[in-house]
Parts: C-alpha cells; structure tokens; sequence
C-alpha cells in the first residue's frame, strides 16, 4: 500500500470535523438555535465528505495515516484502513441522520447547547476509536467515549437519570481501568501495542508463555466487554434507556455498543491474530459467551412491555453477532460478524427512532398502548416493521445477510453448533418482534391516536420521521443490493480478501 503524504492528516480532519463544532457550541448560549443548527448541518455534512474521500482512496489501494508521538514510544496513531472505515462510514452517515432527528426531538427543550455539544464529541471519540492504529491510541478514544456519553445518558436530569448515569458509568469505569492494565502489561509483554492484520503476537513466543497470555486476553476482554453487552456485564444498558431517544438511537447503534464489539475484534485480530487465538485456546470462549449472550438477550426481551427496554434487550442479542462471526476461524463467519456491525445499526437505529416518535408524538411507550397505532402512523410503524423483519432475518433486508454468512460461515469453521444458535435466535426475534407488530396492525385501537381533530394518518414532525425513512431505506437497499462493491457486505469482502483483519 502506498501512502498519500498529501492527505496523511485526513484521518485528523475526519476526527475534528466533529470535534470542532462540538467545542464551538459549548461557547454558544442556549437561544442561538440557528448557529448551533448550522454548526452541527456543517460538522456532519463535513464528515460525510471526507469519509467518502477516504473510501475511494482506500479502494484504490492506498492508506491515510496519522500519527503525533505523545511520549517516547506511544504515539497518538489514526489509520484510515478498510476495516477502521467500515465503522467511520456509519459513524458519519448515522451522526448525520440522527443529529436531523435529535435537531426536531429536542424542539423547545431546556439545556440544547449542553446536549449538542456533548453529542459531537461523542462521535468524535467514535471515530477516533474507529482508526486508533494501535491500542494506546484506542485506550484514549474508549475512555473518551465514556465521558462524552455520560452528559448525554444524565441529559433529563431526573433522579431515575442520574441513577443509570452513575450505574454507566461503575461499569465504564471498572472495564476502562482494565482496559488501561491490559495495554499497559501487553506493552510490557511484546514491547509494541500496534495494531497489525493478523496479529502482532508471535505464535512461538505466545506458545512459550502461554498461561500470561491467557490470563492478558482474559483482561483485555474483560475491558471491552462492558462496552460490548456481553452477559453477565449487560445491565448498564437497558437501564441507560432513560436517555432521549436521539441517544438510545446513538447509543444502540453506533456509538458505545459498536466501540466495544469494535474491540473484541480489534483484539482477536489486530492484537493476537485469529490463528494465536485459537492455538491459545482463547478465541472458542469468545465465541461461546457471544452464543449465550445472543439468546439470553432474545429471551430477556420476550415479555417486555416498555418498547425501548425490549429493543435494549434486543441489543445485547444482536450485538453479539459481530463478536460470535469474528471470533471463528473462517472468513465467511468473519465477514458475517463485521457486516453486521453496519447491518445491525441500520435496523437498530430505525427501531429506536420510530419508538421516540411513539413518545414525542403520542406518549406511547409500552407496547400495550399501540393497539392499533398504524392507522394514527403509518409510515412510522412501517419503518419499524421493516426493520423488525430485519432484526429476525428475513429476507430482503438486511440482517438476512449477516446471518446467512454467519450460519455458512459456521459450516466452514466446523462448529454447526452455531447455525443451531442462529435459528434459536430467529425464532426468539419473532417471538418478542411479530406480536408488536401484530398490535399494532390487526388490535383495535383503545383511543383514536389523533390530536382531537378526528383526523388519522398523521405522521409526527419531518424532521423525525425522514432519519427514520432514509435508514430503513438503508436497511433494505443494503440487503437487496449487496451484491455490489460498495454495500456494506461488498466492503466487508473487500476487508477479509484484502487480508486487512
């Protein structure tokens, strides 16, 4: 790969162009809507452009990259490769659909420019996360994350807020200082903490000293897995749904479950390698604690009454779908994990902007109050059906896909035993998803969910319904179309052949 000396800060620049409008807003007061709507359009738009910029580079074969020495020997490191992009490209097309979201849902509410300015250094800290090329530079942005995502989850202020904020951030916390002891002790081991495809451990040195390096995994993980919602360090997740709406979307979708999923695989396959983790016997307990995390996540949503705890639920499930494919030793599986990483936050996003428009527009937040809400909004639980199927696996959206390569992915590996969790996983989805769906379509409705006019079919503010619109679009363009290049599925092969794990 050549490098671009012209363009090695884009990296940089894709970072700041969050980064500065966040700070900019902070300096802002709270009735300059316009400059702060402006900053935050600008910082997005910004974004998308240079992300874009990056991925045709990257398919030409090239390689950004970053880097500013901090200390001797650490560096603060940002790589603009193909698998740090496949999370930076959601990153910026969800912060910029959500920030239009975000921008209608908190219409008229107190403390916006506390929000806004916390909500861009959040995907700031994300894509930081996403090109850190090395473990130094992803220790920085994962800490970050957690304390730009604090204000946002305590955004309310009501005590129930502040209670799921401090629970946030005991767990963040506790899994972050594991997180610093593992890099610092896996410095100390190897003497570098680069990221490299394939690992930077050697196989030799690992098998010579193979019960530290065990005992160092099971740290690392420790670490991440907080993040990641694997059982049993999950719980911080379905009580953080006290946040707004435009942050469970973020939340769920791109931002802190993503960073940590992220980081399971950046540790199998940048730090030890897929093969060392395996021959250390470390990669199969990844996999087994991701295949009981996807069911125990399904059979905890069955039975939930309020939307957005079901759809947390439905989180931890299908989030460790991405650490269940990476972890197996066969690239199908490999690309069936990392697809969904796109995948799952197109559908997820979808599914937790329709259940705030539920809140915002009627006060609907438990399921038994939608009896028969798609006649009030039609176009609302659409959208969610859509991505409801999706989450189950049914074709042509796309989760489908994800789990496709994941079940073939499985065969190959020689664990069936996968497939098995897979359809285990299906039938739990459409279990908790069909009966919603039923309720709201076929059950008669209690009131007229109209706004005393008699009127039905109105559909709740542009500016909460479009994100909504554009991601399910996503959701189903990436299924039906991904056997192009440039969908996710088709980057995700271009990730695995290209050997960048």
């Amino acid at each position: 790969m050549s490098y671009i000396l012209a363009w090695e800060a884009l990296p940089l620049a894709i970072v700041l162009s969050s980064f500065v409008p966040g700070i900019a807003i902070m300096f802002l007061g709270e009735e300059d809507r316009r400059l702060r709507v402006g900053l935050n359009i600008a910082g997005a738009t910004a974004k998308l452009a240079l992300v874009a910029v990056m991925l045709v580079g990257v398919a030409a074969g090239r390689e950004y990259a970053w880097r500013l020495e901090v200390l001797p020997g650490l560096e603060l490191s940002l790589v603009g490769d193909a698998l740090a992009l496949l999370f930076v490209a959601l990153s910026a097309v969800l912060w910029f659909v959500t920030t239009i979201y975000a921008i209608g849902y908190l219409e008229g509410s107190p403390n916006r420019r506390r929000f806004f300015a916390f909500f861009s250094l959040c995907v700031t800290a994300t894509t930081g996360l996403a090109m850190a090329g090395d473990l130094f530079t992803f220790v920085l942005f994962y800490e970050a994350l957690t304390w730009t995502t604090y204000p946002l989850v305590v955004h309310r202020g009501t005590p129930e807020a502040i209670r799921a904020g401090r629970t946030y951030l005991v767990y963040t916390f506790a899994s972050g200082a594991l997180l610093v002891l593992g890099a610092v002790w896996f410095q100390v081991e190897t003497g570098t903490v680069a990221f490299a495809p394939g690992g930077v451990l050697d196989p030799e040195v690992a098998a010579d000293s193979a019960g530290r390096f065990v005992l160092l995994f099971g740290v690392l993980l420790a670490g991440v897995s907080v993040k990641a919602a694997f059982f049993p360090v999950h719980g911080w997740l379905p009580i953080a749904m006290v946040a707004p709406a435009p942050v469970s979307a973020l939340l769920h979708a791109v931002a802190v479950v993503k960073a940590g999923a992220f980081g399971v695989t950046r540790l199998l396959h940048s730090l030890y390698g897929i093969e060392v983790a395996w021959q250390l016997g470390v990669a199969l307990p990844v996999a087994l604690l991701a295949a009981f995390t996807i069911v125990y996540g399904s059979v905890r949503a069955l039975g939930q009454d309020d939307l957005k705890r079901l759809l947390a639920y439905s989180t931890v499930s299908q989030l460790s779908y991405i650490a269940l494919g990476v972890a197996l030793l066969a690239p199908v599986a490999q690309v069936g994990g990392l697809v969904h990483l796109v995948h799952q936050g197109l559908m997820k996003i979808t599914l937790f902007f329709c259940a705030g428009m539920l809140a915002e527009t009627l006060g609907v937040k438990k399921i038994s109050e939608m009896r028969g809400i798609a006649q009030r909004m039609p176009l609302t639980m659409l959208a969610f059906s859509v991505a409801a199927l999706g989450m189950i696996g049914i074709p042509p959206v796309a989760g489908f896909l994800s789990k496709w390569y994941l079940g073939m992915g499985a065969i190959q590996a020689g664990a069936p035993w996968v497939v098995g969790v897979l359809l285990a996983s299906s039938l739990l989805n459409a279990a908790y998803f069909l009966p919603v769906i039923r309720t709201a379509y076929l059950d008669d409705p209690e009131g007229t969910f109209d706004d005393g006019t008699g009127r039905r079919g109105l559909e709740a503010d542009w500016r909460l319904l479009v994100p909504a619109i554009v991601t399910v679009l996503l959701a189903l363009g990436s299924g039906v179309l991904g056997g192009f290049g440039w969908s996710p599925l088709g980057w995700t092969e271009f990730i695995v052949d290209r050997g960048a794990l």
